[in-house]
């Protein structure tokens, strides 16, 4: 018993040793990116190597915002608006159908569930140009529409809705049924209430996505007005221009919203990928 628990007590010690520093490791981009965006680019390309700023300075937070060349505050407020509507779209839109393929009798829905899926297949750089085609056809170019819509419907989101609604109690919804609920109405005051875990962790996968996106950014987003986040942040390193201490401040600033986000909801993500498995067995 004594050779059993000194072996169990090591075991522990080494996990801990062993996660301790797998999540300092995790750490050092973080530690640089704060570290960097406090100093200027003298001190980072300095070729004495500091561990923390000798001069802390917010100087590079306000030359950030004061920058004629690349207006980063519009462009954050881009990037939270779409965020947030695309997020709010996907729920509700993936969930709906997501619902309906899981719930509605219908002959075809499984054909239909089907066809949802195959899109997965296809490379999304295969739906790119005929995408902009039609943005562009629809007078979209440069807007927020044709930033938002073309996103506002994920098959994986609608897929994993759909899984989540057949595994959800039956009993509940019949309940609902007997006390004089519509199917309309079940969904929105049992089925909703009840599905926030879920929701939260799809929601916090979409938000993630859609702040990070470039590409489709890139290429509709003619306009500076229109600039993402993202677009601003590659407008400070080119081969005209690099100013190492503004860079770093910008994706400093530009993962605060993430970070925002994921610890406001993280008791709900984990528990939507615990009920759903998301993470796999």
């Amino acid at each position: 018993m004594i050779v059993g628990g000194r072996r169990g007590r090591v075991s522990a010690a080494i996990r801990y040793v062993v996660l301790v520093v797998g999540a300092l490791v995790m750490l050092v981009p973080f530690y640089l990116l704060v570290r960097n965006a406090l100093m200027t680019s003298a001190q980072i390309t300095a070729p004495q190597w500091q561990w923390l700023p000798p001069t802390p300075s917010l100087s590079n937070l306000t030359g950030l915002f004061s920058d004629p060349t690349v207006p980063f505050a519009r462009a954050l407020l881009n990037s939270a608006f779409i965020a947030v509507t695309q997020t709010l779209g996907v729920l509700v839109l993936s969930g709906l159908a997501g619902y309906g393929l899981a719930r509605i009798p219908y002959r075809w829905s499984g054909l239909v569930m089907g066809l949802v899926t195959a899109t997965l297949l296809v490379p999304a750089a295969v739906t790119f140009v005929p995408s902009f085609v039609l943005v562009s056809t629809l007078g979209w170019v440069s807007t927020l529409r044709g930033l938002i819509v073309p996103g506002l419907f994920q098959a994986l989101a609608t897929f994993l809705f759909r899984q989540f609604f057949l595994g959800f109690p039956r009993e509940l919804e019949e309940a609902a049924a007997i006390d004089g609920l519509t199917p309309w109405g079940t969904f929105w005051r049992i089925v909703v209430p009840n599905s926030w875990g879920f929701a939260a962790a799809i929601g916090t996968i979409t938000f993630i996505g859609t702040w990070n996106a470039f590409l489709w950014p890139l290429v509709v987003a003619q306009d500076q007005n229109a600039w993402t986040v993202q677009i601003a942040l590659s407008t400070m390193l080119t081969a005209q221009r690099v100013d190492l201490g503004h860079l770093f401040m910008a994706g400093l600033v530009s993962i605060l919203p993430l970070m925002v986000v994921f610890v406001l909801l993280q008791r709900w993500i984990v528990e939507g990928v615990e009920r759903t498995g998301i993470a796999g067995d």
